[in-house]
């Protein structure tokens, strides 16, 4: 028994000795082989960040029936906490040439579902990518502060005077945008170090769009077109300054109560002007005006009409460092004086409006901004044809980064 034990041990400990051994072998190949390098998949260049935004808009209110639906819809009666924005951006090259964008919004309209909010990709025309196409539904370049992110953007809202212009400051169409690396590089520097740039959108952009604003289907046959020059200049001292010049033109279907004369339907419309920003380097200046042509509501005839439009805004701030917390005052007036084709009857508008605020960053992923607001405006449709509104408030916001 005791040699059959014994012979049985020896053949199994020759058997595993000559399998561990194969397998050190093939290890030692293996681990000093050469191995061919493995394309990275166009997948794994995806990449994610995001942001949302928390306000609350009643504190010290004055009147609750002075609000601004395009501004926010939490503003005035049956105002509460509010998401402003819930929003998830995913972004990366597909290809050396092919640079893709998709950002949906989780707070839309206040009622927390999901819209596309862009949906686009640049098509690299040379090696260097200075010229660029873009396709698919993005900001239309006009303005700096429609271009320039929410998530950077020291005041709460955008202006009327401007962003009456484009609601939701996108559209459906094809960009044309040229700009020499050295800028590209500059516009980039101005976001990721803090000065609230408005990103790249081009030295010259000239674009053709649907003109009926994001998210909705074209009503007529004609395309808006949309071109703007913009150039920052870097002073001996470091000081940077922007100054812009856009404009646009084409035919915007409105849309009319039924109860009115509900015969024309299309206007032709076009808008022109400059924008001029100092960085707030500490000190900054940044003011934009724009004139032009477009439909607006008349309570006298209760029509809607041809009108001559303007408006524009001022805003000064400091940009102060106190140990890791980052301090932003500020001060903007913006006043507009015309009407708001994406709204009920072309909405005719009247704003005047100064805003006092500071915003406060203890770090990268976290943004909490004060702004007391002293408003006047004017806002009448076929609806309510005599409206106007004045009134105070404080406001709140909250803003995750990540």
């Amino acid at each position: 028994m005791r040699t059959t034990f014994a012979l049985v041990m020896t053949f199994l400990v020759l058997t595993f000795h000559g399998v561990f051994a194969r397998d050190t072998m093939e290890d030692s190949v293996s681990t000093n082989a050469v191995e061919t390098p493995v394309k990275k998949h166009w997948a794994e260049s995806i990449q994610l960040r995001g942001y949302a935004q928390l306000r609350y808009n009643r504190l010290f209110e004055t009147n609750p029936l002075l609000q601004c639906e395009q501004c926010d819809k939490s503003w005035g009666e049956n105002g509460g906490f509010f998401f402003r924005r819930i929003r998830m951006i995913f972004y990366g090259d597909i290809h050396p040439r092919i640079y893709f964008y998709i950002q949906p919004d989780f707070a839309s309209g206040g009622g927390n579902f999901a819209q596309i909010r862009d949906a686009y990709f640049d098509l690299g025309l040379d090696a260097k990518q200075e010229f660029r196409l873009r396709i698919g539904q993005s900001k239309v370049p006009f303005g700096f502060e429609n271009l320039q992110s929410s998530q950077n953007r020291v005041p709460l809202d955008r202006n009327d005077g401007l962003n009456s212009a484009v609601a939701n400051e996108r559209d459906i169409g094809v960009m044309f945008y040229y700009a020499p690396t050295e800028i590209r590089k500059r516009f980039s520097y101005l976001v990721s170090s803090g000065l609230k740039g408005s990103g790249d959108y081009g030295v010259f952009g000239l674009g053709l769009y649907n003109g009926q604003t994001a998210n909705n289907p074209e009503k007529n046959n004609s395309l808006h077109v949309v071109s703007r020059v913009t150039y920052p200049f870097e002073l001996p001292s470091g000081q940077i300054i922007e100054g812009s010049f856009q404009g646009y033109t084409g035919k915007f279907v409105i849309n009319r109560n039924p109860l009115t004369d509900f015969d024309q339907t299309e206007f032709r419309e076009y808008r022109y002007g400059p924008s001029f920003i100092m960085y707030p380097q500490p000190f900054g200046i940044q003011a934009e005006f724009n004139w032009g042509r477009g439909p607006e509501f008349n309570p006298e005839t209760m029509d809607v009409e041809d009108k001559p439009l303007e408006g524009g805004y001022v805003l000064a701030s400091y940009f102060l460092r106190s140990g890791k917390d980052i301090f932003i005052p500020f001060t903007r007036y913006h006043y507009y004086k015309g009407g708001k084709k994406h709204e009920l009857d072309a909405t005719r508008h009247r704003v005047k409006e100064l805003e006092i605020g500071v915003e406060w960053q203890p770090h990268r992923n976290f943004e909490l901004v004060a702004m007391y607001t002293i408003s006047d405006r004017t806002f009448e449709n076929s609806l309510n044809p005599d409206n106007r509104q004045k009134g105070s408030l404080l406001r709140l916001q909250a803003q995750i980064n990540f």
